[in-house]
C-alpha cells in the first residue's frame, strides 16, 4: 500500500509539472547483476510480405532485412487476434482474450481498459528491477488506473489508442479520406463513415497531453527519439531495461512525411513501409551502439488484416536479435504466437511468472537459441468479427491442420458486414498443401475424418482449461467525459506544449 500511495503521489504531482522529470528519465544506477534488456517492436496491419526479407517484391524494408539476416526469421508466428486492443492484452498477459477479458476493443470514451488483475509484462518486470518504457500506440485503457502510467510503464510517450481514432490538422492517406480538424467555431462535418471529427487526436507524455491534434507527418520522428533517449537513458543507469514500441505504421491513415516526399503521389503504402523500416533501424542501431550483446530485440506484428482469422489475418512478419545467442541468418518453422513473448521475456529475465493463473503463451527460449525446432501443437484464435465481441473461439491449428468453426462477419471498407456463418462439423484446411486456404478438406475423405477427432479433442481441452482457470471481464462501459481533451474551450480540444 505504501508503495501505491508513493505511485499516485507522484504521478498526482507530475500534473502540476512539478515532479515531471522524475516522471520522464530519472532512474537509479541500482543493480543486481547483469540481466538481458528487452525491445519489443509490435507494427500494426503489416502484412507478412511486407518485409523483403518474407517476399523479395518488397523493396522498402532494408533495416528490417538487414535484422533478418543478424538473426532468426519466423515464418509461421501469429497474432494472438486479428483486432487492436485484444491482440496487445495478449502479448502484455500472454493470455487469450477469453480468459484476460479483452475481446474487442476500447474506444475514445471508454471508461475501462485491460482488467487490473490482469498483471502486465511490464509489472513483472518492474517488480524484477527492470526499467520499462512504452513508446506508441497502447489501446487498452487510457482512463484513470488503466494508462499505461499504473500498467507498469515507468514512462510513456504514445497516443492512447489508433491513430485514426480523432482528427488531425493534416489527415493521412485513407479510403476513403477523413476531414482535418475544424478550427475557430467552424461546425464539424456529419459523416457517414467512422470519421472522429470532433476530439483531436491527442499526444502524451506520461499522463500529459502534450500536443493535440498529433502531427502525424512528425510521429514516427518523435518515437524514433524518444525510444533512442529512452534507451541511453536506461542503460546508463545500469539497470536492465524493457521498451515495448506499439508502432502506428502500417495502420491508416498513413502519414504524409518528409521521407516519403519524393514516391508519395504514386506509392503511398511503400512509402509508409519505408518510414516504418527506418524508425525500426533506428531503434536497432541505437541498440547496437548501447547495449547489443545484453539486449534482445523482438519486432513482430499486431495484426496484418482486421477482424478475418484466415491466415492473412493473424500470420505476421517476426524477426529475434540478440548477437551472440540467437543465430545468424536462421529461418525457424516453429509455429509461434504473439502470445509467447510473456513467457518467454519473464523466463529470460529470471523472474517469476504471476500466479493463480494459465498462460496460452510458451517460453520460446530453445527455438530462439536455434536448441528446438518444434513451437505449439495448438494454436487457438478468437471470433474477431464485427459480431464477435464475445471472443469465441474461431479456429484450432493442430500441426499443419486448420479448422474453422465460424467464418465471414467481418467489416468491409465502406462499412458494410459480410454474414458470419458456424460450421459445426468445422471446415478444415491442410495448410502444407494449400497455405492460400482456397480448397476445405472433403468432410468425407479418409483426411478429415482422421484430423477431425483431433481438432475436437484440442478445442474440448482449451475450453476446459479456461472453465478452471481465473478469468477476467473488461468494463466496456462509455462515457464522453472521460474522452482525454487538454482544452474543452476550444475546437477540437486543441493544445500544444512540445
Amino acid at each position: 500500500m505504501a508503495w501505491l500511495f508513493l505511485k499516485v503521489l507522484l504521478v498526482g504531482v507530475s500534473f502540476l509539472g512539478c515532479l515531471y522529470p522524475l516522471v520522464d528519465f530519472c532512474f537509479s544506477r541500482d543493480t543486481k547483476g547483469q540481466r538481458p534488456n528487452f525491445v519489443i517492436i509490435l507494427a500494426d496491419d503489416v502484412g507478412w510480405g511486407d518485409l523483403g526479407a518474407n517476399w523479395a517484391e518488397t523493396k522498402d524494408t532494408d533495416n528490417l532485412d538487414k535484422m533478418a539476416a543478424e538473426g532468426m526469421r519466423f515464418v509461421d508466428f501469429h497474432a494472438a487476434a486479428s483486432t487492436c486492443s485484444p491482440s496487445r492484452a495478449s502479448l502484455l498477459t500472454g493470455r487469450l482474450g477469453l480468459r484476460n477479458g479483452v475481446t474487442h476493443n476500447f474506444a475514445v470514451t471508454s471508461v475501462g481498459g485491460l482488467p487490473l488483475n490482469e498483471t502486465t509484462l511490464a509489472e513483472v518486470l518492474q517488480q524484477a528491477g527492470y526499467v520499462t518504457g512504452m513508446i506508441g500506440k497502447w489501446h487498452l485503457g487510457h482512463h484513470g488506473s488503466y494508462h499505461p502510467n499504473f500498467r507498469g510503464f515507468d514512462y510513456y510517450f504514445g497516443i492512447p489508442y489508433s491513430h485514426d481514432m480523432g482528427c488531425t490538422d493534416t489527415p493521412g492517406y485513407n479510403h476513403p479520406p477523413c476531414p482535418a480538424c475544424p478550427r475557430g467555431d467552424r461546425p464539424s462535418r456529419n459523416l457517414e463513415r467512422d470519421c472522429y471529427s470532433d476530439v483531436a487526436l491527442p499526444l502524451y507524455e506520461n499522463l500529459n497531453i502534450v500536443e493535440q491534434p498529433v502531427n502525424l507527418s512528425s510521429l514516427a520522428q518523435k518515437y524514433a527519439e524518444k525510444a533512442t533517449q529512452f534507451i541511453q537513458h536506461a542503460s546508463t543507469s545500469g539497470r536492465p531495461f524493457l521498451l515495448y514500441v506499439g508502432l502506428a505504421h502500417m495502420h491508416v491513415p498513413l502519414a504524409r512525411t518528409q521521407l516519403s516526399a519524393e514516391t508519395w503521389g504514386r506509392r503511398p503504402y511503400a512509402a509508409g513501409l519505408r518510414e516504418m523500416d527506418s524508425l525500426v533501424g533506428q531503434i536497432k542501431d541505437k541498440v547496437d551502439r548501447t547495449a547489443k550483446n545484453n539486449t534482445f530485440l523482438w519486432f513482430t506484428g499486431g495484426s496484418p488484416a482486421k477482424q478475418t482469422t484466415w491466415e492473412g489475418g493473424h500470420r505476421v512478419p517476426a524477426l529475434a536479435y540478440w548477437p551472440g545467442r540467437v543465430p545468424s541468418n536462421v529461418t525457424s518453422t516453429a509455429l509461434l504466437s504473439v502470445l509467447d513473448i510473456f513467457p518467454t521475456v519473464v523466463a529470460l529475465a529470471g523472474a517469476q511468472l504471476p500466479r493463480g493463473r494459465h498462460f496460452d503463451g510458451l517460453d520460446a527460449s530453445e527455438v530462439l537459441f536455434g536448441r528446438a525446432q518444434s513451437g505449439h501443437r495448438v494454436l487457438f484464435h478468437p471470433n474477431s468479427g464485427a459480431a464477435g465481441e464475445d471472443g469465441a473461439l474461431q479456429t484450432v491449428r493442430l500441426g499443419h491442420y486448420k479448422a474453422f468453426y465460424i467464418t465471414g462477419g467481418a467489416k468491409a471498407c465502406d462499412g458494410s458486414v459480410g454474414p458470419e456463418r458456424h460450421h459445426e462439423p468445422p471446415l478444415i484446411f491442410n495448410l502444407e498443401d494449400d497455405a492460400a486456404e482456397a480448397l476445405p478438406l472433403e468432410r468425407g475423405s479418409a483426411e478429415y475424418r482422421r484430423a477431425l477427432p483431433k481438432v475436437r479433442e484440442a478445442l474440448a481441452g482449451v475450453l476446459r482449461d479456461i472453465a478452471d482457470d481465473n478469468i477476467s471481464r473488461a468494463d466496456y462501459t462509455q462515457d464522453p467525459s472521460v474522452t482525454p481533451c487538454c482544452n474543452p474551450r476550444r475546437a477540437a480540444c486543441r493544445c500544444q506544449t512540445v
